[in-house]
């Protein structure tokens, strides 16, 4: 069964396509193209989506080149219908839905974060983890229970992901984050910067505030202010995430996400499985962030486990983890 994906949640419009066999899923090709806000800005919703506009028809040739299959070889289209940007999630919803009308194929909405999490267990081979998922828009700690992922842990405010990106970008003007904090991180050392976790949920806001308070105080402190932001915002993931474990006896933990491919994130996460005698893993990097493939695979699940086919395309800015009926565990 060939399925193709299309992902347009936030930044990234991406269409994967992907073979399923008797062997497992075969990747056949992915190509995408990412919106890139102007410097020291971030997302402008209705920028993004006239970028996916603009882009999702030379993406699509460009991932069916790779591919070396046509649109007519397709069996099934699934796309992102949420959570994201709604400008963002509209332009992706409308494409799917007049791609698949145009030859009659079979369409499924996709959950972003689901996808997250199944192209994670497909490529680790984790079979029933507790879950890391940090991006740029979302932070949730998850396990499966009663025929869906339940949320033990959340943000209470603004992602990971969002709260890196806005520090870096107000402080070396850089797009996005992540990475530019890892590599200024490492000549830092630590200064006392705000931990807050309640109960099983987190709070990264106040760390933000703090942090660019201290820059402008002093700039010379920003490879000092990254190693702390990092070191607190990491810990306490990895502390909300090891009393998930403990509450429901899993002995699985499994990272996922654009802020999965943090080394110091990895590093802290695998100390605590050893810890726990407890598998650690981490969605490889190529597909760590947004991706198609991560669509395409889940649309294949779904599909094949009974999920209502979308006559009437739509997208769902506010589609939780949690609301998704997991047919397949």
């Amino acid at each position: 069964m060939i399925v193709l994906g299309i992902e347009g949640t936030a930044h990234t419009f991406a269409v994967g396509i992907i073979e399923m066999t008797t062997n497992g899923m075969k990747i056949l090709a992915e190509d995408k193209d990412v919106y890139k806000p102007k410097k020291g800005s971030g997302i402008h919703p209705t920028e993004a989506a006239d970028h996916h506009r603009q882009a999702s028809a030379e993406v699509l040739l460009g991932a069916l080149d790779k591919s070396g299959k046509t649109f007519k070889d397709v069996d099934l289209v699934a796309y992102s219908a949420g959570p994201g940007l709604p400008p963002c999630l509209k332009a992706t919803m409308e494409f799917a839905g007049k791609l698949a009308k145009s030859e009659k194929k079979a369409l499924l909405a996709v959950n972003h974060c689901i996808a997250h999490i199944e192209i994670g267990r497909e490529l680790t081979k984790a079979s029933d983890p507790i879950v890391l998922y940090v991006s740029g828009g979302n932070t949730q700690v998850i396990g499966y229970a009663a025929e869906r992922y339940r949320v033990f842990g959340e943000t209470l405010d603004i992602p990971i992901g969002n709260a890196i990106d806005v520090f870096i970008r107000n402080t070396v003007g850089k797009y996005p984050g992540g990475p530019v904090m890892e590599e200024l991180a490492k000549k830092g050392k630590y200064v006392e910067l705000p931990y807050v976790v309640k109960g099983m949920d987190l709070s990264f806001s106040g760390i933000v505030t703090a942090a660019l308070k201290r820059y402008k105080e002093n700039s010379k402190l920003i490879n000092d202010l990254c190693f702390s932001f990092q070191e607190n915002c990491y810990a306490m993931l990895t502390e909300v995430t090891e009393r998930a474990m403990a509450h429901t006896g899993k002995v699985e933990c499994l990272l996922t996400g654009g802020v999965a491919a943090s080394h110091r994130l990895q590093e802290m996460l695998e100390t605590m499985c050893h810890e726990r005698d407890a598998e650690f893993y981490v969605v490889p990097k190529k597909l760590a962030g947004d991706n198609a493939i991560m669509i395409a695979y889940t649309g294949w699940l779904g599909y094949k486990h009974g999920q209502k086919l979308v006559r009437r395309p739509n997208f769902y800015q506010k589609w939780r983890t949690d609301e998704v009926d997991v047919l397949w565990m």
